[in-house]
C-alpha cells in the first residue's frame, strides 16, 4: 500500500479514536471524501480492506491503524 494512504489511514484513526473512543468503528470509506475522486487509491484500499485481509464492513480503528503501523 503506498506511503501516502498508510499514512491517511494512521491520520483518520487517530481522529476517530481521539473523538468517539478507543471502541469505535470504520469502514474504509472513512479514508476518502465523499466524491469518487482518487478511484485508483479506493481501489486499493478495498484491496486491501477485502481481499488481502477478509475484513468486516467495519472494524475498530485501533485494529486497523495496528495493522497498517505493522505493514501488515
Amino acid at each position: 500500500m503506498r506511503k501516502e494512504l498508510r499514512e491517511r489511514i494512521v491520520e483518520v484513526c487517530d481522529l476517530k479514536i481521539e473523538k468517539k473512543g478507543a471502541m469505535v468503528g470504520l469502514s474504509f470509506y472513512a479514508f476518502f471524501k465523499n466524491k469518487n475522486d482518487q478511484p485508483e487509491v479506493l481501489m486499493e484500499a478495498a484491496r486491501w480492506w477485502i481481499e488481502t485481509h477478509k475484513l468486516d464492513h467495519f472494524e475498530k480503528a485501533v485494529k486497523i491503524k495496528e495493522m497498517v503501523l505493522a505493514g501488515v
